[in-house]
């Protein structure tokens, strides 16, 4: 059975669209800054793809670009100017960034109940401890997915291929939080073929095409391809889908799979941090 994931991000939208017209009855428009270096081509499309999701959904947008001459001095200010605008929920930056910015520093500027990528070490920390905080978008869609088709979690063992900071170690710590037993592959593992024949959910996030091939998977098991490879025109995946379908019980397409449930959960992201925000006001001034 294929998993979709564009029919299930339409229909979370359509709650998340009603969730946020009661929030403007309160007099709270969401909000989401998107920040920019640079003129990267692959960069405009995914920017103008978050654009035109936000608007579908009542949450304004808006775009602050630099040159590639930026200093990181100049972008944390800019970032801080963001921090304190009462008006704006969410703060993403946009990757890649050019080589002279630290990635990690950038991302740590904002302020955590404003990262709606899930990207600062606070809310790694949080995901970590178990505690509320904004989850990284990919690994909170795949979850999202499974719960959506009702399918069961406790007790699985899932296979990660793929140990990224942005996929494969927060949704790993995603699937233990729900009682999955966890097994992260990478470059550098052995006897991956074998290991991944003994997985009930195998995830690949390797950025490969044919990384999983049908020989690599157990009858009935459920495969999630978060890969997206550029082949000859077309948009790929990591699994080899034709074949791999045949035996696996549930399987996600690329595209149309995990790409829309990734963007559903950046707005999702950003309504959650409105409430965030509320608390930590509320914190505050309880001192």
């Amino acid at each position: 059975m294929i998993l979709n994931g564009y029919a299930i991000a339409e229909k979370r939208r359509e709650q998340l669209k009603e969730k946020i017209e009661e929030l403007k009855m309160m007099h709270i428009i969401p909000k989401l800054a998107v920040i920019q270096i640079g003129k990267n081509e692959a960069s405009n499309i995914y920017i103008r793809n978050k654009r035109t999701s936000c608007e579908k959904v009542g949450i304004e947008f808006e775009l602050f670009s630099y040159e590639e001459t930026i200093t990181m001095k100049e972008l944390k200010e800019e970032i801080q100017a963001l921090n304190k605008d009462k008006k704006i929920h969410g703060i993403l930056v946009q990757s890649p960034l050019p080589n002279h910015l630290n990635e990690a520093q950038v991302f740590n500027e904002i302020e955590a109940c404003k990262d709606v990528d899930g990207f600062t070490s606070q809310n790694i920390a949080c995901l970590w401890n178990n505690q509320s905080g904004l989850t990284s978008c990919t690994p909170k869609g795949i979850i999202n997915l499974l719960k959506e088709y009702n399918i069961e979690i406790s007790g699985k063992h899932v296979v990660i291929l793929g140990r990224s900071n942005i996929v494969g170690k927060p949704l790993a710590l995603l699937f233990l939080k729900e009682n999955a037993s966890v097994t992260i592959l990478h470059s550098k593992s052995k006897n991956i073929r074998e290991m991944t024949t003994h997985a009930d959910i195998l995830v690949s996030a390797v950025g490969k095409p044919n990384t999983v091939t049908e020989d690599m998977i157990k009858v009935g098991a459920i495969v999630i391809d978060v890969g997206i490879n550029r082949v000859d025109g077309y948009i790929k995946g990591d699994v080899d889908f034709d074949n791999v379908s045949k035996k696996a019980s549930y399987i996600t397409p690329v595209p149309k799979g995990i790409g829309p449930m990734t963007v559903e959960s950046l707005l999702e992201n950003v309504v959650e941090a409105i409430e965030l925000q509320r608390q930590k006001k509320d914190n505050f001034f309880r001192k």
